[in-house]
């Protein structure tokens, strides 16, 4: 079996909670980002944008999140309020992927927002290569317009996910994988 196929066989999700410290350096940040900008892309259109919080970004995200948060939840607890501002602050980095689909007369937006979730397949596999531990998520606050607009996202963006990135704190676990005759038919 090549190093590749052992690779993919075994690469896992590692929750953010079970992340710290260190995250990439710049270098391997400009890898991981290269690699998320190849991905199939019909038309060469780059149909997807990243937004890096690193730091202090990191917080100040959190702080949008949570105002969103308790602008539609009046009746929040400021524990509550306080889970949503720490969204983005267990990695030391994270990434979002915007879909940015572009008008064209041969290639759908389906297909353009495809891409993007390509490129945060590759952001998370790159991310794994280099021994980080790695997480693709969304969650209520990547479909809240509000949220979107205060990261600067045009009303025709969409979050394609955020991938959080740093060093695991234990191995991942496994879950339960789908059985092929429940997933697979022939045609």
């Amino acid at each position: 079996m090549s190093d590749v196929i052992a690779f993919l066989k075994n690469r896992r999700s590692v929750k953010p909670r079970e992340m710290s410290g260190p995250g990439p350096s710049p270098a391997e940040l400009d890898t991981i980002l290269t690699l998320g900008a190849r991905v199939p892309d019909h038309g060469k259109l780059t149909p997807w944008r990243f937004i890096v919080f690193e730091g202090d970004a990191r917080a100040r995200a959190g702080e949008l999140i949570a105002k969103g948060f308790a602008e539609k939840n009046p009746s929040a607890t400021p524990e509550e309020i306080a889970v949503e501002k720490a969204r983005l602050m267990d990695a030391p980095l994270v990434i979002a992927v915007v879909s940015a689909p572009k008008a064209h007369p041969k290639v759908p937006a389906w297909e353009q927002e495809l891409s993007a979730g390509a490129s945060c397949l590759n952001i998370v596999t790159a991310a794994t290569a280099l021994g980080y531990g790695a997480n693709w998520l969304t969650g209520w606050f990547a479909y809240d317009r509000g949220v979107m607009a205060g990261l600067g996202l045009t009303p025709e963006e969409k979050l394609a996910g955020f991938i959080h990135i740093g060093t695991a704190q234990r191995a991942p676990d496994d879950r339960p994988r789908p059985a092929f005759a429940d997933i697979v038919t022939r045609f």
